[in-house]
């Protein structure tokens, strides 16, 4: 039996673009590799944020673990202290009122970062550990029972003033960046998490997103952090080898909150051609996508998303596969 290649297209759905004649971008890019090697086409249900499908996708289940926690245990830090608390901290302008979330956050990322590692001090008392990652989002722990309910991007959301030194600390970085800080928001500890379906073999996920790692770690897979998009896939090919992998292209979803159409475009006939040269023998390829991103809008869109995949099942192409039993269904059917 082949081990399976999953290739989560994050955010691939998209609206109909009028600048692209009406179409989508991911029915605009040619993508030869994908419309040889994944010919059964299927639907299944989108979910609002990547880690609430991911955790159906391979469980069956949508999450009980918030997704600060999630992502904190994808960056290694420990959520298994019941005092730990994760707080998911994303950049954003706080203006009016409102919390205006940035996804140009390179334009000042370095800065953000230096600026929340300088009042760092007013955390000591609760243990803290942080960790960054893309534009300046971090990851931020400590012990604490404060668990605030706060809205998360990509929609613009009114400001909530956070309690204690955790809001003292958001506001000392506001005020040094004029108005710009890291807001949290999927704050939480750790939680119940459900065992994998049955049939995946020794799964390794590979990204350089923390959601996608952290969602393996907690059901004790193997997770490699790799910044660079291109150093993905060698490194893919080489643990295919050994198991199952999980190959998360976030860059598509990332050029989507951008509203950069064309750059969506590109970055998916990169994708495809990348998957040509490190995967044309390969027999078990399953192409996901885990919601739509409005290269228009910028926003996140509920909606059914694309499934293709090289498997054969015997179910008619076009069926609705509930997303429980997607990975369940194309297991029993690897080669």
């Amino acid at each position: 039996m082949s081990n399976v290649l999953f290739v989560l297209l994050d955010g691939a759905e998209d609206h109909p673009n009028p600048d692209m004649g009406g179409k989508k971008p991911y029915e605009c890019a040619e993508m030869p590799f994908l419309e040889e090697h994944a010919r059964h086409r299927f639907v299944t249900q989108g979910r609002g944020y990547t880690h609430l499908f991911l955790n159906e996708f391979f469980t069956g289940h949508p999450p009980e673990i918030p997704r600060g926690a999630l992502e904190a245990m994808g960056l290694g830090l420990d959520m298994t202290d019941p005092r730990r608390t994760a707080y998911r901290l994303s950049p954003a302008h706080i203006g009016d009122g409102m919390v205006h979330w940035s996804y140009h956050a390179s334009e000042f990322s370095d800065r953000l970062i230096a600026s929340m590692k300088k009042n760092m001090h007013i955390l000591q008392p609760y243990r803290p550990e942080i960790k960054f990652f893309i534009g300046g989002r971090a990851i931020l722990t400590m012990d604490s029972d404060y668990v605030p309910e706060l809205q998360g991007p990509p929609v613009d959301t009114p400001f909530i003033e956070i309690e204690g030194d955790l809001g003292r600390f958001i506001m000392a970085v506001a005020d040094d960046m004029d108005g710009i800080t890291d807001y949290p928001w999927g704050c939480g500890k750790f939680g119940r998490q459900y065992p994998p379906v049955e049939g995946i073999n020794n799964l390794t996920a590979i990204s350089n997103s923390p959601t996608s790692l952290g969602i393996c770690a907690s059901l004790g897979y193997g997770s490699v952090l790799i910044d660079d998009l291109d150093e993905r896939f060698p490194a893919a090919k080489k643990l295919l080898e050994e198991g199952d992998v999980f190959l998360h292209i976030d860059e598509v979803d990332e050029y989507s909150h951008m509203k950069d159409p064309l750059l969506k475009k590109q970055v998916l006939e990169h994708v495809d051609d990348l998957m040509a040269e490190y995967f044309s023998d390969v027999e078990n390829i399953i192409y996901f996508v885990d919601h739509g991103t409005s290269s228009i809008t910028g926003e996140h869109i509920l909606m059914d998303v694309p499934l293709w995949t090289s498997i054969e099942t015997g179910i008619p192409d076009g069926s609705v596969m509930e997303l429980p039993s997607v990975v369940r269904t194309l297991m029993q059917h690897r080669r």
